[in-house]
């Protein structure tokens, strides 16, 4: 019998990407709450997990050669998971870069622009001095649209992110893409996202998901303390 992959974790969407893979391709799982707001991913233990003192992090009892193996990021552990079960990565070479090309376009592009437009329009304006910045504001949230528009052109010549094939690119992307609102961003011109957006939320493989621990999210806005270990110098 297969033994529950070990998932360090809070409710964010870097998590919600790991939680869909897991329950989209079936894996037992067992969560291991990190609490981001209260400093938990300073922890010694968790940091020699995941040294960049980020989650998701994974460890896999039966990992290569049956012996245990840890990993973090978040996309390196998408990649892994696709590779064991060999589902959702592509079934040919050239299905393979698609997903890869544009789950790295996540990492680099729409995951970090979409944090810095959560941070800037959200979080910072309501901190303590006030940091509201609109010529970052207005750059973080152009930057967003342009890449909804790229993401938006792309499905309106596929099903899926990467093709006509549900896949670990779908996985990451959708996360971020499904706060469109909280990044002041608009669906009005761009209905083959929305369409995409709202077939996966449809599908109980990311409901479930995305309810791991739902209760924990909390308003950092009301939470000084938190505050100071996300934003503060560390």
């Amino acid at each position: 019998m297969t033994q529950p992959i070990d998932l360090f974790y809070w409710p964010t969407p870097n998590g919600w990407k790991i939680t869909i893979a897991l329950e989209e391709m079936g894996l037992p799982y067992s969560v291991h709450l990190i609490n981001i707001g209260a400093g938990e991913q300073f922890a010694p233990d968790f940091l020699r997990i995941a040294p960049n003192n980020r989650m998701p992090a994974i460890t896999d009892p039966d990992g290569p050669d049956g012996e245990p193996l840890s990993i973090f990021e978040s996309g390196a552990i998408l990649q892994y998971l696709a590779r064991k079960t060999g589902r959702f990565g592509g079934s040919s070479e050239r299905e393979r870069v698609a997903v890869e090309q544009w789950l790295m376009w996540q990492m680099g592009g729409v995951g970090p622009m979409a944090g810095q437009a959560h941070h800037f329009l959200k979080y910072a304006p309501a901190m303590d001095p006030p940091n509201d910045l609109p010529y970052a504001k207005n750059r973080y949230r152009n930057e967003v649209a342009r890449l909804y528009g790229v993401l938006d052109r792309q499905l309106a010549q596929n099903a899926y992110v990467a093709g006509d094939f549900l896949s670990i690119a779908d996985f990451a992307i959708w996360p971020w893409a499904c706060l469109w609102e909280g990044q002041e961003q608009t669906l009005d011109d761009k209905p083959n996202l929305s369409r995409w957006l709202d077939e996966l939320a449809a599908r109980p493989g990311f409901q479930r998901g995305k309810a791991v621990a739902e209760e924990k999210r909390a308003n950092i806005n009301a939470d000084k303390k938190a505050q100071q270990v996300l934003f503060g110098k560390r």
